[in-house]
């Protein structure tokens, strides 16, 4: 997170309408197709178990440092490698992802996706892909991050401003909650009334830090929150602090005159049905269509070796792309899994391409469900 965190708001962008079944043509002249092997980035990717974190700065593939691992801005797209091996052996194995802010460009996503593949590419298409959408991550994307993601605003081309600058500075308001997992996560919120009891808020005001503690928030919440206060102040230096309690807090405090923040009226709605029946199509990547053959229960028998298949269960998206399938099939998994969701009515899902004979810990849940 940089010390300098003051920022003006990001435009707006559908990143929904980005047609990605469009790769070789402006994306790819943008980025100006350099071969896998000659991006410096994947350079040492994939060498060792671990996670590796980039983001998409224009056009180009830049290094997040390690100790911003967790700390994602909503108006930028990131990619992330998470290498592992077996339990029975030293194979690597690989998940690559991009990940989308909510304010990140068309542009911005479209090169994410084009170096995903590209990495997947460099390790000789091991990898399982993904893609996910700020606010709607899947369970094995937040599993990397154990101290909890951090959501905030702007981006690297929103325009950065010194803290000093306070005409420019926008104060940032970040929620500090439980999940439905009970674990404790925070996020950056709209600075806006009313607060939850419930929970605890850090205001980050430049000069000064807020923690506001909810009269029945918990002491892992309150401890998380104090923990994210030290943090900006070692990367930032000198700044004050306040604790509040909702009790004894008036409302005539400075800290309520930051909450002063127009409605955003463009969220998405997490309005996933879980009681949703799967449903398997088989693909034809020369009409782009999709034939239904199956609704309910799906196994893994379904899936055959020359054919591509999209696996719907109401709440992810995967595409399993047999081992005898089409050139064209395989290298266009990602744009089929794209252009399907965008269709769907829900296109903020995430999303997994498995080739067949790669392991999947989503994949195979899902099909379990």
């Amino acid at each position: 997170m940089s010390g300098s965190r003051g920022l003006r708001k990001a435009a707006k962008y559908d990143w929904k309408q980005t047609n990605l079944a469009n790769f070789g043509s402006d994306i790819d002249k943008k980025v100006k197709k350099e071969s896998a092997k000659t991006e410096p980035a994947w350079q040492g990717a994939g060498r060792a178990p671990g996670l590796q974190i980039w983001r998409i700065e224009q056009f180009k593939v830049k290094d997040v440092p390690k100790e911003d691992y967790g700390e994602f801005f909503s108006g930028d797209s990131y990619i992330i490698l998470n290498t592992y091996k077996d339990k029975d052996s030293d194979e690597l194995h690989y998940d690559v992802y991009f990940w989308i802010g909510k304010y990140s460009s068309t542009d911005e996503y479209g090169t994410a996706a084009y170096k995903t593949v590209e990495l997947d590419t460099f390790l000789d298409d091991k990898p399982v892909q993904h893609r996910e959408v700020q606010g709607h991550e899947s369970d094995l994307f937040k599993s990397y991050f154990p101290k909890g993601m951090v959501i905030m605003e702007g981006g690297v081309n929103s325009g950065f401003v010194r803290v000093a600058d306070k005409a420019e500075y926008i104060p940032r308001l970040t929620l500090v909650s439980r999940d439905k997992n009970k674990k404790v996560v925070l996020k950056e919120v709209p600075r806006r009334l009313p607060l939850n009891s419930d929970d605890v808020y850090v205001l980050d005001a430049g000069d000064i830090l807020y923690q506001w503690n909810g009269n029945k928030s918990s002491p892992f919440e309150r401890n998380k929150a104090s923990d994210f206060i030290c943090q900006i102040k070692s990367k930032r230096g000198e700044v004050s602090s306040v604790v509040l309690e909702e009790d004894s807090t008036s409302d005539s405090h400075p800290f309520f005159g930051y909450l002063n923040e127009d409605p955003d009226d463009d969220d998405d709605s997490d309005n996933e049905d879980p009681t949703a029946d799967n449903k398997l199509y088989r693909v034809n990547t020369d009409t782009r269509d999709y034939e239904l053959v199956k609704e309910g229960g799906v196994t893994q028998d379904d899936f055959k070796s020359d054919d591509v298949f999209i696996f719907d269960n109401g709440q992810a998206v995967f595409v399993w792309i047999g081992a005898n399938a089409s050139p064209d099939e395989k290298k266009n998994g990602l744009p089929l899994a794209h252009n399907y969701v965008s269709k769907s009515g829900k296109p903020w899902r995430p999303l997994t391409v498995i080739k067949e004979g790669s392991r999947s810990e989503a994949f195979e849940k899902a099909l379990k469900a």
